[in-house]
């Protein structure tokens, strides 16, 4: 099988890279082809015939797309749509990540594939357009839709709350938004599996389980060995340019569906700490 990753640059697109075995995989960056602009992604996919696409290449800066509104939707919307229209020209299939912003957040039970779109923030709006325009386009697209993503290609929240552990006695976390820990190795070996099952529609994909960001934090700061104390807080007092939602919770039922498993956030968090760096923070 011949695959082609957009946006192997980013936290996932380098764990995809790393993990995917046994298949012909080009990986694309943004410098080798920018998906705002069809030509390029057209271009790209002609001279790597893939069988599978995987769009992994998003502007994912939450905050930043509240105020750089039109880059937000040209990437994750408009960017989105032109790699479903090369995927289709050239009858590539086709497997695009999204995110669980696409959600209100207002729910109290995990969010079913077919959960009705309800984005509150522009980042979400634009995935959530991205997703629409992806499946009207390519109907038999997947949408693999995940959350609270960490790994160690890129900046993530894990990260952030050990450096942070160091150099602290105590942190303050937000204890009132509870969602699904994922891990970008996981992630990238279920994408690497959904394509090789002919995945379609939409699936959602993150480790097993739940918590806040208090209780993922309290989880880093013990296994780090760290003493620094973790505190719980409310959002409001850590007010941002974009809302979060308050809950994100994931069904698995729809990656159950294809017998594909994802170990619990413990063990994926685990894992991390046992494969970052001896000299990190």
């Amino acid at each position: 099988m011949k695959v082609t990753i957009f946006g192997a640059s980013g936290l996932l697109g380098q764990d995809l890279m790393r993990v995917w075995a046994g298949d012909e995989v080009t990986s694309l960056a943004s410098r080798d082809a920018d998906i705002r602009e069809y030509d390029q992604v057209a271009r790209a996919v002609e001279k790597t015939c893939p069988d599978w696409i995987v769009l992994s290449a998003a502007y994912t800066d939450v905050d930043g797309c509240e105020s750089h509104q039109d880059l937000a939707f040209a990437v994750n919307a408009t960017g989105a749509a032109n790699v479903a229209r090369a995927a289709k020209e050239s009858g590539a299939r086709l497997l695009h990540v999204s995110t669980d912003y696409v959600f209100d957040g207002a729910s109290a039970t995990p969010y079913e594939a077919d959960h009705p779109r309800a984005p509150r923030s522009v980042y979400g709006r634009s995935k959530a357009e991205g997703e629409e325009r992806i499946l009207e386009i390519l109907a038999e697209a997947c949408i693999a839709r995940t959350s609270w993503l960490f790994g160690r290609g890129g900046k993530c929240f894990p990260d952030t709350i050990l450096k942070l552990a160091a150099t602290r006695p105590e942190i303050s976390v937000v204890d009132d938004q509870r969602g699904s820990p994922t891990y970008s190795v996981d992630l990238a070996r279920a994408i690497m599996q959904l394509c090789r099952a002919q995945a379609s529609g939409i699936v959602h994909a993150t480790n097993r389980g739940e918590c806040t960001w208090f209780g993922f934090a309290q989880e880093i700061v013990r296994l780090s060995g760290s003493a620094c104390e973790v505190k719980p807080t409310t959002t409001d007092k850590f007010p941002r340019p974009a809302p979060r939602p308050a809950y994100s919770v994931l069904s698995p039922k729809s990656l159950d569906a294809y017998s594909i498993p994802m170990p619990s956030w413990q063990d994926a968090l685990q894992r991390y700490m046992d494969e970052r760096p001896s000299h990190a923070v």
